[in-house]
């Protein structure tokens, strides 16, 4: 396996190895000592509750967090291909603000470490793609916040081929100016 940080170093690209003959394939998708080996700082995080998505081409969700009770987030694909978007949103960061972005597919089987702190998308490239993510926190409607996917202060640039189909939600998500004050984002080095 090897692991690879990204431009914002906190987030990590995740290259499993895959053993592969004219029966298939095989790869561990996770094993918690090795992951933390590789600098995946599960110390006092563990994955409680493992989510799958599946969606046609063209839909974007995100993008989302929760705070508090931030999650952390192993995401892979495991049909098709996604262009995956993590923000730094933790006030205080030397990142915050940025993005990383990389295609998530399943011929390659790469993974991404996302922190909590971290507001989190992804872009449906494939005709369907299958989406699957471990998480360091229940999920909790009561702290989740979504972020618009072009937020003008972060700039993502997805690869888009068209207007992206949203949710209700993500179209009604709030741009980051605009939150209302008793929203409060993490903050680096105490929530994420």
């Amino acid at each position: 396996m090897e692991v690879v940080p990204l431009s914002i170093p906190d987030v990590l690209l995740v290259k499993p190895r895959v053993f592969g003959d004219a029966r298939g394939y095989f790869l561990e998708s996770f094993h918690v000592e090795r992951y933390a080996e590789h600098g995946i700082p599960l110390e006092g995080m563990r994955f409680v509750q493992d989510n799958v998505s599946r969606s046609p081409k063209g839909i974007l969700r995100g993008l989302h967090l929760q705070h508090p009770n931030g999650q952390g987030k192993l995401v892979q694909v495991t049909e098709g291909a996604v262009y995956d978007v993590a923000v730094d949103v933790r006030f205080g960061s030397p990142t915050f603000g940025k993005w990383v972005g990389e295609v998530l597919d399943a011929e390659r089987h790469h993974q991404l470490w996302i922190p909590p702190g971290f507001a989190h998308g992804f872009l449906v490239l494939s005709e369907h793609a299958t989406f699957s993510y471990k998480c360091t926190a229940f999920y909790d409607p009561s702290t989740e916040l979504s972020l618009r996917y072009d937020e003008p202060a972060f700039g993502v640039e997805w690869p888009l081929e068209g207007p992206p189909k949203l949710s209700a939600k993500d179209e009604a998500a709030p741009a980051l100016a605009s939150l209302p004050p008793e929203v409060r984002l993490p903050r680096y080095g105490v929530d994420g």
